[in-house]
């Protein structure tokens, strides 16, 4: 989907307000990022609790010959615990995935919160297949985004989850106390509600239809090309400091005037800055301010697929096909 918008221009936001023009393969690449860390706290996680407590016994360990390591490794752990009283007492492993179960749910939300603002009558984005979306019980004109309002709402309790982990144990003196079985209950609720949301989102998203005049009306607009402007003249050796309120004087005369800025003639143009020329006109289109940015990670067309090939790749040992 990133490599099919790649050229695609959305609007970027700081402060939920327009800010600059972006292309919407790379606001789909953004999300691939928040997964991407936390496929790798999953991994940290697995490896931190890849040690062995068998042959701890009760807490003080065994007066039985046993061969720990030979057992660690015909049962496929890495090595084995070396202290019997933290090996029955710890739940700190319990707790990593809990919380790397909340991180997973609060990037969800997060999208989710971006999909219900987007698909909004006031943006009109993005549309979600109404498969994900049900009407009102009273107002027939309505389609409501209730999937990722759900999976926003299910965050709460992931997040839940955890704090009741770390209150369980934060006052539980060495080594076991029956408090710890009430942990079982809490991560399989943690699991199950994550990779309900994991199973659900991606199908959503593959409905997912981006507005494209919508998309490229609003990048365009709120001046969203001024910072390439105070870019433009910084390359002419004007310090940033000075260009930014040049810029910014700029733009509060647009806005009494009603303007914007590739709406201002020249003439008025080099009143703000004898350094600007006609070629600033280019400058302000937004696509070419996003072929501009062509750098690693950043949202030119080529960068976008680049970076979504480079991910495909990697899926790719997962058995993924594009």
């Amino acid at each position: 989907m990133a490599i099919a918008h790649s050229s695609s221009l959305f609007p970027g936001f700081t402060h939920l307000q327009i800010a600059q023009p972006v292309t919407f393969g790379h606001h789909l690449l953004a999300w691939n990022e928040m997964m991407v860390r936390d496929e790798k706290r999953l991994i940290n996680t697995r490896e931190l609790m890849n040690t062995m407590p068998l042959g701890s016994a009760a807490l003080s360990g065994t007066t039985l010959k046993i061969d720990r390591k030979f057992v660690a490794k015909q049962l496929g752990f890495k090595t084995i615990t070396t202290n019997s009283m933290d090996a029955v007492s710890d739940r700190d492993y319990v707790c990593d995935f809990a919380y790397s179960n909340s991180m997973i749910m609060m990037h969800l939300s997060r999208i989710c919160e971006e999909l219900v603002l987007w698909m909004n009558p006031q943006f009109q984005l993005v549309e979600i297949d109404e498969g994900f979306c049900t009407g009102s019980s009273i107002m027939p004109q309505k389609k409501n985004p209730d999937v990722p309002e759900l999976i926003r709402g299910k965050t709460g309790g992931v997040f839940g989850v955890l704090v009741g982990l770390l209150t369980l144990m934060k006052g539980l003196p060495l080594t076991y106390n029956r408090d710890m079985q009430e942990d079982k209950a809490l991560i399989f609720e943690s699991i199950d509600t994550t990779l309900s949301c994991l199973s659900l989102l991606p199908r959503l998203l593959l409905t997912l239809k981006l507005n494209g005049k919508q998309a490229a009306k609003i990048a365009a607009s709120s001046y969203s090309a001024a910072t390439d402007l105070a870019e433009y003249l910084a390359k002419k050796g004007v310090a940033f400091r000075l260009a930014h309120n040049i810029v910014g004087n700029l733009v509060k005369h647009c806005e009494k005037k009603s303007l914007q800025l590739h709406e201002v003639p020249i003439n008025e143009l080099k009143k703000f800055s004898k350094l600007i020329d006609k070629d600033i006109y280019k400058i302000l289109d937004p696509n070419f301010c996003v072929k501009s940015r062509n750098g690693v990670g950043e949202t030119s067309p080529t960068s976008v697929v680049k970076e979504a090939n480079s991910v495909i790749k990697r899926l790719s040992a997962y058995g993924f096909k594009k």
